[in-house]
């Protein structure tokens, strides 16, 4: 393994925080259960406005483009200010600007660039709380727990979104899609109450620094020594971008003109939550020892939604394919978070999640908005085969970096050879300057 070490070693990191936890992990499952029907809802609430394919991906591009503008500010502050305060603050974002578009859905008067509005209001909320829950998450358990509780807490969130996405779709085909985001905004509500009660108290309080830039110039540091870090963030700017075109913009509309309208397209968003059910129990008991490559080998089948939606397949193969596809990105999720846990000083885990989450989404808005322009171009079925091909060819590009076959999970070997700190995060600047 060639990553550089972590400044705080194993035994150093938190004991297991039972409550804190718990906590966690119940407003994780009362979110996602209304997220997942929420953001069917956002697509066919601009659908049922008279829009098209294009207007849908402005609304999701509207979502995603905070995300990029704001994670990186959003990371640094969470780790200065008690991470359960930023995520309350979040939430309550999330829960005003949700309940202001399900009040225009149902009342008939909402217009294209008031639901851009409001979901990027939604996007903001989301690049503030996501640093500060990875963060919270990761320094709740001990190393010792690490994996098990990792997959626990995703099984738990995973499986609230088999129920989420399900009735998400029963409802939006039987009632307005606005009441929908009204049930989202109520999660958002409880789920805010339940993490103003998290206790930061067994975090040590930061020193203080130089200010924002200098935090970001830490955070960064950190993550350019790590080439298994940037090459897997690489990789899910891709890879995330693609699947979120294929599944926020062409997943509708194949759904509404070839599988029978908006209950299909939740059955199969609920498989893809059964799959990610059986992926957490399976990492529950599997503990595979070079993380990554396990991790990314199981990035491959991403490709097999956006196949399936191009030929397109019938549901009953539709549900299949996203069952599958959930099992093995909860392999890579796993593996990823535990990796991140063993490798990443907790005083920067909120630094390193913004800039892992920021590689990730900075080209959603992009292929969002151009879902439209591009299916208009080649066709549906071409996008949809193209958005395939890229994720197979991504995923092959990161293999080729040493650290992602290599990373080991500690323990499992006697001793680990590594560069000195400066020297790896020299090249990693270098390498990513280009690539930047």
């Amino acid at each position: 393994m060639t990553s550089a070490p972590s400044s705080v070693s194993p035994a150093s990191r938190p004991l297991p925080a039972g409550r804190n936890f718990g906590l966690l992990t119940a407003a994780a499952i009362i979110t996602s259960l209304g997220s997942n029907g929420a953001l069917i809802a956002a697509a066919f609430a601009v659908l049922e406005s008279g829009g098209d394919a294009a207007d849908v991906g402005l609304v999701a591009a509207a979502r995603t483009a905070p995300l990029v503008l704001f994670l990186l500010v959003g990371g640094a502050v969470a780790d200065r200010l008690p991470r359960h305060r930023v995520m309350v603050a979040a939430n309550a974002l999330n829960c005003v600007s949700q309940a202001v578009f399900a009040l225009l859905v149902l009342t008939g008067s909402a217009e294209l660039w008031q639901m851009m509005v409001l979901t990027a209001l939604c996007g903001t909320g989301q690049a503030f709380f996501g640093p500060a829950s990875e963060g919270m998450l990761l320094s709740s358990v001990g190393p010792e727990q690490a994996a098990r509780a990792f997959a626990f807490f995703r099984m738990s969130m995973h499986g609230a979104a088999i129920g989420g996405a399900a009735l998400g779709g029963a409802m939006i085909a039987a009632m307005n899609p606005g009441w929908v985001l009204a049930v989202d905004a109520a999660a958002f509500a409880v789920a805010g109450a339940l993490r103003a009660f998290l206790d930061v108290g067994h975090i040590p309080p930061r020193a203080q620094g130089g200010g924002l830039l200098a935090d970001l110039r830490e955070g960064w540091k950190e993550v350019a020594g790590r080439p298994w870090f940037w090459a897997v963030v690489l990789q899910f700017s891709v890879v995330v971008a693609v699947v979120g075109a294929a599944e926020a913009v062409y997943g509708p509309l194949v759904a509404r003109d070839e599988l029978g309208g908006a209950r299909p397209w939740g059955f199969a968003l609920a498989s893809f939550g059964v799959g990610t059910l059986g992926g957490a129990l399976l990492m529950m008991r599997w503990k595979p020892r070079r993380l990554l490559l396990a991790g990314t080998l199981c990035v491959f089948p991403l490709a097999m939604p956006s196949a399936a939606l191009a030929v397109p397949l019938p549901v009953v193969g539709l549900c299949a394919v996203m069952f599958v596809t959930g099992i093995a990105i909860e392999v890579f999720g796993v593996s990823w978070m535990t990796a991140l846990h063993q490798e990443i000083p907790e005083d920067k885990l909120s630094r390193v999640a913004a800039y892992d989450w920021f590689g990730s989404v900075a080209m959603v808005p992009l292929a969002t908005a151009a879902a439209g322009p591009v299916e208009t171009l080649v066709g549906r079925s071409a996008a949809l085969w193209g958005c395939a091909g890229l994720i197979v060819l991504v995923t092959a590009g990161a293999l080729l970096v040493p650290d992602v076959r290599n990373l080991t999970r500690r323990g499992t070997v006697a001793k680990v050879s590594v560069p000195e700190p400066s020297q790896a995060s020299a090249d990693a600047e270098g390498a990513l300057g280009g690539l930047r």
